[in-house]
C-alpha cells in the first residue's frame, strides 16, 4: 500500500515522502498513529501544493540539527556511577543516565532512544557514544564514567612522602639510563694442568 508520510519515520523516510509499505503496517500503525495518510489522487495533489512548505521546514530542521551537532560533538559528559575495585561499575550506564547527564551539563534535551551505546558501559573511564540527531546527522560525545569522590582524591595534591618517593624513583631511573664506561682490565690466562 502506498502512503504519504506526515512525519519522519526512522528507516522509511521523512515528511512528504511517498513510500510503499505492507497494508497491515499502514492500517494498524501508520494511519492510526498519524504518521501517514493513504496516497490517493486527492492527497497526492495536496502534497504537490505543500511541497514548498515542506522544503522550508526541512531546511529549518537540518539547520537546527547541524547546530545541535556542533554543540554535542566532542563534548565530555560526566556520568556519576558507583565504582568498585579495579574500575568495575555496580551495574552499567544506561542511555537514560547519559540523556540526563547531557541535560544537566549542556541543558539540551535528548531522547534516550537516540543515544546509541555500541556495547554496555560497565567500566569506569571515557567511552565514545553516538547520538542520532536527525536522519543521518549524528554527534559523538565522550561519556566520562566514575565516582566524584574518586576524582576528588585523584585531583588532590600528593603528600610530601609521595613527592619524595617520586623523586627517588626519578633519580633511580636517571642512574639506570647513564652509560656504563668499561675500564681496561687485563685478563690473565690460566694454565690448565
Amino acid at each position: 500500500m502506498k502512503v504519504i508520510l506526515l512525519k519522519e519515520l526512522k528507516g522509511k523516510g521523512g515528511e512528504g515522502d511517498v513510500i510503499e509499505v505492507a497494508s497491515g503496517f499502514a492500517n494498524n500503525y501508520l494511519l492510526t498513529q498519524g504518521y501517514a495518510v493513504k496516497a490517493t489522487k486527492g492527497n497526492l495533489k495536496q502534497l504537490e501544493q505543500r511541497k514548498n512548505n515542506i522544503a522550508k521546514r526541512e531546511e529549518v530542521r537540518l539547520a537546527d540539527a547541524h547546530a545541535l551537532q556542533e554543540k554535542l560533538d566532542g563534548a565530555n559528559i560526566k556520568v556519576d556511577a558507583k565504582v568498585g575495585e579495579e574500575g568495575q561499575l555496580f551495574g552499567s550506564v544506561t542511555s537514560q543516565m547519559i540523556a540526563d547527564a547531557i541535560k544537566s551539563a549542556l541543558d539540551i534535551d535528548i531522547d534516550r532512544r537516540r543515544i546509541d551505546i555500541s556495547k554496555p558501559i560497565k567500566v569506569a573511564g571515557v567511552h565514545p557514544v553516538s547520538v542520532s540527531i536527525y536522519r543521518d546527522i549524528k554527534a559523538a560525545v565522550n561519556v566520562v564514567v566514575g565516582d566524584t569522590e574518586e576524582e576528588a582524591v585523584a585531583e588532590a595534591e600528593p603528600s610530601e612522602e609521595a613527592v619524595e618517593a617520586m623523586e627517588a624513583i626519578e633519580d633511580a631511573i636517571a642512574l639506570a639510563e647513564e652509560p656504563v664506561v668499561e675500564e681496561d682490565v687485563e685478563v690473565e690466562a690460566v694454565e690448565s694442568e
